[in-house]
């Protein structure tokens, strides 16, 4: 890693070691939490850090709502519930939280220490290390944790890696590069079960398995086929459905995928793209943000009915900027709507 460390970005690093000296010259408590909804990379980087900080001595708080699917990798008790107000004196470190309306499990308020890979994040907080060239913020995470000096233990490097292999999907997506590669062999040589890891995350519930067949009944192709969109029944399974988009982004010609579902009084939109199509653009339309091929927003006040036009208008805006259709096509192809 010594030669990738050597070309990196030196203002990175200098940030990175501010934060590292000061998270270990903290006397007071610590509280750690990600963001709304989170996903492998948010419970990895998240739990990462407070195990890494605990074995530093520090009194530290991690707060977080563990997915089904990634339940596996906590410890009975190590996760707190959320609190209205920090204890004076925390220090609050954000991981893998786009911006502070992301946050989940605490005020954004103190001391804030920012950790993140999206590129909209506003770079919030007293200290921020904001880095979108990372494919995760376990990658940031990892790096800060060597910096921390605390020792490897295949239980740490289980849920660093954690976030690596989600934010890539396996190592498949484009955002897989040599140092994120180096990095994850750093971490299995610290004694990861890999195979045993990479089949675990796969698990799901049977319940998923019988919403995903009302979810394939929903799937409709737009734009000459270059986007598929599905949706999760109203009041159907809820836990770890954002899967679901990743299974229709594979639909052969499609440039992007939309999956939507209502959440209460709200519409919930996840959005996967490839081939120049930034799913980023289109979620920021609508209200959201996230990653050039992966995104999503929350569309407030609306029903799937009302998400579904106000959606495809963005996708075609998106569509024609990234020249996928021509205005006189553009009508034309959107008939699938």
């Amino acid at each position: 890693m010594d030669g990738i460390h050597n070309h990196a970005d030196p203002q990175y690093w200098a940030k990175l070691q501010l934060v590292a000296d000061t998270l270990k010259g903290i006397q007071g408590p610590i509280v750690v939490v990600s963001h709304v909804d989170p996903d492998g990379d948010a419970i990895g980087s998240s739990l990462g850090l407070a195990r890494a900080l605990k074995a530093l001595g520090k009194q530290v708080t991690w707060i977080a709502k563990v997915p089904r699917y990634l339940s596996f990798l906590v410890r009975e008790g190590e996760a707190s519930p959320p609190i209205e107000h920090l204890p004076e004196g925390t220090t609050l470190v954000v991981v893998d939280a786009a911006e502070p309306s992301r946050v989940e499990g605490a005020p954004v308020e103190g001391f804030v220490i920012n950790l993140d890979h999206h590129g909209t994040n506003p770079r919030f907080g007293n200290l921020a290390v904001v880095d979108p060239s990372k494919a995760a913020t376990c990658q940031i995470v990892k790096e800060l944790i060597d910096l921390l000096g605390v020792p490897w233990t295949p239980e740490l490097a289980t849920v660093v890696l954690t976030g690596l292999i989600t934010d890539t999907g396996n190592f498949r997506f484009s955002n897989t590069t040599p140092e994120l590669l180096c990095t994850a062999a750093d971490l299995i040589a610290h004694g990861v079960p890999y195979a045993e890891l990479t089949d675990r995350l796969q698990w799901r519930p049977p319940e998923y398995f019988i919403s995903l067949a009302k979810v394939l009944s929903t799937i409709q192709f737009h734009f000459g086929g270059l986007v598929v969109t599905a949706h999760m029944p109203p009041g159907d399974y809820e836990d770890d459905s954002d899967d679901y988009v990743g299974q229709i982004r594979y639909a052969e010609g499609s440039q992007l995928a939309v999956f939507l579902r209502q959440r209460g009084e709200d519409v919930k939109v996840s959005l996967r793209s490839r081939g120049g199509v930034s799913a980023q653009a289109i979620a920021v339309k609508l209200g959201g943000g996230g990653h050039v091929p992966a995104a999503g927003a929350t569309l407030r006040g609306m029903t799937l009915e009302q998400a579904y036009p106000k959606v495809l208008a963005a996708v075609e805006e998106e569509l024609r900027r990234s020249g996928y259709l021509e205005p006189a096509r553009a009508a034309k192809a959107a008939d699938g709507r």
